[in-house]
């Protein structure tokens, strides 16, 4: 929760804000596509490089916990960054930085639930996690509405939160230790295997694996543009935006929380985990229709509880799954972090995709969000294909 907590706060809310400041409100939708597609892009190689090396690492501290640390202390570095820069290309610096770092983090972290966890609990934990996300927005935009309007404090008062909870956990950890020479020295071949997974041999894998780019890059376009949204389609006023923000972000992560813990538990008890995921696809997609055809705030609003549903229990259960459709068992981290790609990816695609989009619609963002709901759509098909898992 703290982790998406560091990371949450600004893609909702400040970096938009940030972005807008320097550059103008006209300018600010395409220089903001140029600092995600920055970031996401370097995240790609970031998050399962990063977890290869702990799967490799041998310190007596364990093989997960160097790497937090690591990664909350490079983390922190770029949003400073990002907190007092002046110019756009400081900006941009500062978010690549916290997107290496923070993703070195999360890859670490999320190899936790195969490590620890038995593959019969996995769907209530995973729901458990699936609460994290939520949690970590409405903390997030609160602490941003806090401290409006100091940018700096909007910025590093969510870090300094997270950061509490990250070295706690990290102390506390029961953290697998590797013992030194039981690996095969790592070549250059290895490395480049490191980003990669054979979609012909793991076609489960890559199935999910498509499901979970498809449905984040639907997720990608509301948290990366519902600040602009807010006030192109909606016409509110900048000084209103962090709170209607917050109040959304609320509104979706009741759903979220309690569809995540739910869907998580009846996963299990079924024993079934795709029919759930593809349920919840769709719900998502439908949502993104609603939040297009919007015409206020209490309309929007309907929108993003209706996505909450959807996002609580996808992620709920698709971690689940995806736990269970993994190329290796030795390599868990280094087979998330590629999975993570498919969270990370999106942040590149959908910025680079939604100034065309705007673009052709004459600045529609019901065209936008009409896209989004048919790339959940056919996020649902894909985890159709999976055959392995029920």
């Amino acid at each position: 929760m703290a982790s998406c907590l560091m990371l949450i706060a600004p893609l909702l809310v400040t970096l938009a804000l940030k972005v807008g400041d320097l550059v103008g409100a006209e300018a600010a939708p395409g220089r903001l596509a140029l600092t995600l597609a920055a970031g996401s892009f370097l995240a790609l190689f970031a998050n399962p490089l990063f977890g290869k090396l702990s799967d490799r690492t041998t310190s007596r501290f364990g093989m997960r916990r160097p790497w937090m640390l690591l990664g909350l202390a490079g983390g922190t570095v770029g949003i400073a960054t990002i907190a007092y820069a002046q110019t756009l290309i400081v900006v941009v610096v500062g978010w690549c930085v916290a997107q290496v770092f923070f993703n070195a983090l999360l890859a670490v972290q999320v190899a936790v639930l195969p490590d620890q966890v038995p593959a019969e609990q996995r769907g209530m934990v995973s729901g458990v996690l699936g609460v994290c996300v939520p949690v970590a927005s409405v903390c997030g935009t609160y602490l941003v509405n806090v401290f409006s309007p100091n940018t700096a404090a909007m910025f590093l008062g969510p870090v300094a939160v997270g950061a509490v909870f990250i070295v706690l956990f990290a102390a506390v950890l029961p953290d697998r230790r590797l013992t030194a020479g039981t690996l095969p020295r790592w070549s250059w071949r290895e490395f480049a295997g490191t980003f990669y997974v054979s979609p012909r041999r793991h076609r489960d894998f890559s199935w999910v694996f498509l499901s979970r780019f498809l449905f984040v890059m639907a997720f990608a376009f509301l948290t990366s543009y519902q600040v602009y949204y807010l006030l192109a389609h909606l016409g509110s006023s900048q000084e209103r935006v962090p709170h209607q923000v917050f109040v959304g972000t609320l509104v979706s992560s009741a759903g979220v929380v309690v569809a995540s813990l739910l869907g998580g538990k009846l996963s299990d008890r079924c024993g079934r985990r795709r029919v759930f995921v593809l349920a919840a696809a769709v719900v998502y997609g439908v949502a993104m229709f609603i939040v297009g055809l919007a015409g206020d705030f209490s309309a929007f609003l309907v929108g993003v509880a209706v996505s909450g549903v959807g996002l609580g229990v996808y992620v709920a259960v698709d971690l689940a799954l995806v736990t269970q459709v993994l190329p290796s068992a030795a390599e868990t981290a280094k087979d998330m972090g590629v999975f993570n790609i498919a969270n990370a990816l999106p942040y590149s695609v959908a910025p680079m995709v939604a100034p065309a989009i705007l673009a052709v619609s004459g600045g529609q963002y019901s065209a936008l969000f009409a896209f989004a709901g048919a790339c959940a759509l056919a996020s649902a098909l894909a985890v159709s294909r999976v055959r392995a898992v029920r």
